[in-house]
């Protein structure tokens, strides 16, 4: 039994740690409101005033190396002399440009833990929570004021939020660039019924009628935001080809593919004579194309939900057949499917590639320095894109890029593909693996002849390449900093 003395000091220890306790908590309480306060009064100096500034934040909730239309915006913007913050996430490196702009300030975020340990729906809580304090930090710790913020959309959540609470205090405008509806994504893995999609659909709906400015990619996008979104005004900018893709020279085709070769085998040369590759041959220092080379076709793809490669897969096994057993098909090349990018479902279908016996068609799965991307878009003989678009209202700027070097496509039908490939025109549209290998051994019948439908497609092709990004933007973005 205790004495009364250990008992009255048991008591007095445990009201002083009561009393410490309440103390410390209000001075915590205190000092969060002072510093809160204090953050306020900060930034609320510069309310109002910054929109007539020219310091403009661009904000991509994802890899800024893999989300080239918003590093066309910063540099853009810097073209027009304003200083510009970019805020994302590191993986992949990028453009050069943007690196040695000395108007461009990168914060990369460190990419958050994968909280592996707990359930999946309080997994996808827990990241958002943590990707709020990240974007608050960067926001209103790290950057200075902002005239205007640039945010790519999706992902919406939590980012739309935290940019219109940002924009809200610092007197910014708040820019939305609609690449696709985050929601219609999510809708993807989870169904459209589920829960969670349908509190996303509000939430971004919601957070994106705040915006000042909306920008999207399509004019079937721009329809459904003015009769489903009550957005008033939102402007059509559709994606151009960045000067960096155009065709390419064939020196520098033939030096690609060698460098190429050290790491893919489908680059090298079948006879192993030196100075020459699977396409090209160096000699007395000029550069040509082999008459009997294979047919390069490429495909880009960030290895996700959206894009069903077994589709190709199938058209290729069909092109295989055709040129195995069909006499009349003999004539078709051979074929090399170089398929870039990385992303989830990678691995699965590397495993799918390598259990298939081909023998005149070889694919490899290269990942590409952001400088050989193009090189190798603007080398290629024909484009697939396997991209259909979760809302039905984009448009993948993989076809943008081919169709800047001059590279035609087969591309898979969805809603509003056809403001972008004109069947029989730049390209040609297909719905199943049957017709896409249908249409490659029609182009391909002749190839390599310059003749045929290729020849006409790139032609047509001319005029597309006229209009590049930075022409575009200046006539549809500039005229909206200010107003």
């Amino acid at each position: 039994m205790s004495s009364p003395t250990s008992i009255n000091l048991d008591i007095l220890t445990q009201g002083g740690l009561i009393v410490f306790m309440e103390v410390y908590l209000y001075f915590q309480e205190l000092y969060s409101v002072m510093l809160v306060s204090l953050l306020f009064v900060y930034m609320a100096s510069g309310y109002r005033t910054t929109r007539t500034g020219n310091r403009a934040c661009v904000l991509v909730l994802g890899d800024i190396g893999r989300s080239p239309r918003m590093q066309y915006h910063a540099l853009s913007l810097a073209g027009e002399e304003f200083d510009v913050e970019m805020v994302g996430y590191g993986g992949s490196k990028p453009h050069e440009d943007l690196l040695s702009n000395k108007r461009i300030t990168m914060h990369v975020m460190a990419d958050p833990p994968s909280f592996k340990f707990l359930p999946s729906i309080l997994r996808y809580g827990v990241k958002v929570i943590y990707q709020c304090f990240q974007l608050c930090w960067v926001l209103f710790f790290k950057m200075k004021l902002p005239s205007h913020i640039f945010v790519q959309n999706p992902p919406a959540i939590p980012t739309l939020a935290v940019a219109w609470f940002a924009c809200k205090v610092y007197g910014s405008k708040f820019v939305i660039d609609m690449h696709n509806y985050g929601y219609t994504i999510l809708g993807i893995t989870l169904g459209k019924t589920h829960p969670l999609v349908r509190f996303g659909e509000k939430f971004e709906r919601f957070f994106g009628r705040q915006a000042d400015g909306h920008f999207c990619v399509t004019e079937a996008m721009k329809t459904d935001l003015i009769d489903n979104w009550q957005i008033k005004r939102p402007i059509t900018l559709y994606d151009r080809p960045a000067a960096k893709f155009r065709e390419t020279p064939i020196e520098d085709q033939h030096e690609l593919f060698t460098k190429l070769a050290a790491d893919y085998p489908e680059f090298a040369s079948e006879s192993g004579q030196n100075g020459e590759t699977a396409f090209t041959s160096m000699a007395s220092g000029e550069a040509r194309r082999l008459d009997r080379r294979p047919a390069l076709l490429v495909s880009s793809t960030s290895w996700t939900e959206d894009e069903d490669f077994s589709i190709l897969l199938s058209a290729l096994e069909k092109y295989e057949a055709a040129k195995t057993e069909g006499v009349a098909n003999s004539k078709l090349p051979a074929l090399v499917c170089a398929i870039t990018g990385k992303g989830p479902q990678k691995d699965y279908y590397k495993g799918l590639i390598e259990k298939k016996q081909f023998k005149h068609v070889r694919i490899c799965t290269p990942w590409l320095a952001a400088e050989d991307y193009p090189k190798l878009l603007g080398s290629a003989d024909l484009g697939v894109c396997l991209h259909y678009s979760s809302s039905g209202l984009d448009l993948p700027m993989k076809v943008v890029d081919m169709f800047g070097c001059g590279l035609p496509v087969c591309a898979i039908d969805f809603k509003c593909i056809g403001e972008l490939v004109k069947h029989e025109e730049n390209g040609l549209i297909f719905k199943d693996a049957e017709e896409l290998s249908s249409q490659l051994q029609d182009l391909l019948s002749s190839f390599p002849s310059k003749q045929g439908k290729l020849k006409v497609f790139r032609e047509n092709l001319r005029t597309f390449q006229d209009l590049r990004w930075e022409e575009s933007w200046k006539r549809t973005v500039r005229p909206t900093l200010y107003t």
